[in-house]
């Protein structure tokens, strides 16, 4: 059986790598011409850290990895708001919880996946037919990729895990358009740079910023670099380019490692609306979605990548070796759709806890934040801000 993977990002190149154990023969097509290296910070658990232990490329990904003792709150002037131990949030993902770089998860899958998958780099898909499934439509017809050089792709399955600005979905009959993106009214930013002194000040804490309205997160990587991470108000779903600089500059005046990080931002940097996939259905004929194309989670509810990577394996089990394509799909949405939900759920909460809009809601922030600090209720903090899933085992499968 021969699958078609749009998108080399973490759902498709765990999908990729899944299937190819299973016996498929897959090749994933990227648009980008290399690996991308941009990109943010993410806390990596839950139930795809149990997927990526039982398909064998956890090691792949923790050797990327970092660790840190704990994470502090500062207002402009350096003092501490609010402080707690990461050891709260190893308790409560039962020590199974590291930070990584989203570029640096895509490097591991990518050691991981090996010569098992064919990767074609700079090749933008520009139209999609979901084929058909034999039945009583008449006899099956396979799904196909064309890309922007005119290369035409056919498979028996095709995969669209091109992110949460999908051309997949947008091809697929009967999803209505950019209508499934529900946007959560901020903008996100995100980069790294080199920076030996700061990165030793900042040490092994992670440092963000007490902050209404806006938030600026910096953390030190173990090779000199630092990461900028900030998160910003802003209810237009899709700011002009003088727009995004103006949301940018708004990070000014958090403090003086803060200023620092945004006087050293490099020419790319990630950039983003965050935003939710609310999409009625995930497959059709031959095609189906996975990671942020069927279910952005959104860029803070600290679960997309793990989801990404728990979906790819559910969806590669239902399958099997390809021989009810129909009912695996269906089945892959119907044990997917409902962790999905809750933990999108969980990240409409989350929005408002990361960029309070008021003092109330940074005091009560403040307030949950020293709660973490106390081993009776951390878990129980955990499960309403990030959701079930996260305090649990994991999610062992379809």
């Amino acid at each position: 059986m021969r699958a078609l993977v749009v998108g080399a990002g973490i759902g498709g190149l765990a999908a990729a790598g899944a299937l190819a154990q299973n016996g498929w023969e897959t090749t994933v097509l990227e648009q980008a011409p290399a690996p991308r290296t941009t990109g943010y910070m993410i806390d990596f658990f839950g139930p795809g850290f149990a997927a990526a232990e039982s398909l064998g490329a956890i090691a792949h990904l923790q050797r990327h990895g970092e660790m840190y003792s704990r994470a502090r709150y500062v207002d402009q002037t350096g003092r501490t708001r609010a402080k707690f131990a990461m050891e709260s949030f190893l308790n409560a993902a039962h020590g199974k919880f590291f930070s990584i770089l989203r570029p640096d998860i895509e490097t591991g899958l990518r050691e991981w996946v090996g010569d098992s998958v064919g990767i074609v780099q700079g090749a933008r898909v520009v139209s999609v037919d979901p084929g058909r499934c034999p039945g009583t439509d008449g006899p099956g017809v396979p799904a196909r990729a064309v890309v922007a050089d005119g290369r035409d792709f056919e498979a028996d399955l095709l995969i669209g895990a091109d992110g949460i600005h999908s051309t997949v979905r947008g091809a697929m009959p009967a999803i209505p358009g950019t209508r499934v993106l529900r946007h959560l009214g901020l903008h996100v930013f995100g980069y790294v740079f080199y920076d030996p002194e700061l990165a030793a000040n900042l040490g092994r804490e992670v440092v963000l910023s007490d902050s209404l309205v806006r938030q600026a997160t910096l953390y030190a990587l173990s090779d000199g670099r630092v990461t900028f991470f900030g998160v910003v108000e802003c209810h237009d779903p899709d700011p002009a380019p003088d727009t995004r600089e103006e949301l940018f500059t708004k990070f000014r005046g958090l403090g003086s490692d803060v200023d620092r990080a945004l006087d050293q931002r490099p020419a790319e940097i990630f950039e983003d609306v965050v935003a939710q996939a609310v999409v009625p259905a995930w497959s059709a004929g031959r095609c189906v979605l996975l990671g942020d194309a069927a279910f952005a989670v959104s860029l803070l509810a600290g679960q997309g990548a793990s989801l990404a990577i728990a979906g790819a394996k559910v969806l590669a089990d239902a399958l099997g070796s390809g021989n009810d394509i129909p009912a695996a799909l269906a089945g892959y949405e119907a044990s997917w759709r409902p962790l999905v939900e809750q933990q999108q759920e969980a990240g409409r909460r989350n929005a408002r806890f990361f960029v309070p809009s008021g003092r109330r809601a940074l005091l009560l922030r403040r307030w949950s934040l020293h709660l973490m600090n106390l081993a009776p209720v951390n878990a129980v903090i955990a499960r309403r801000v990030f959701g079930a899933s996260v305090v649990g085992k994991g999610h062992p499968g379809p």
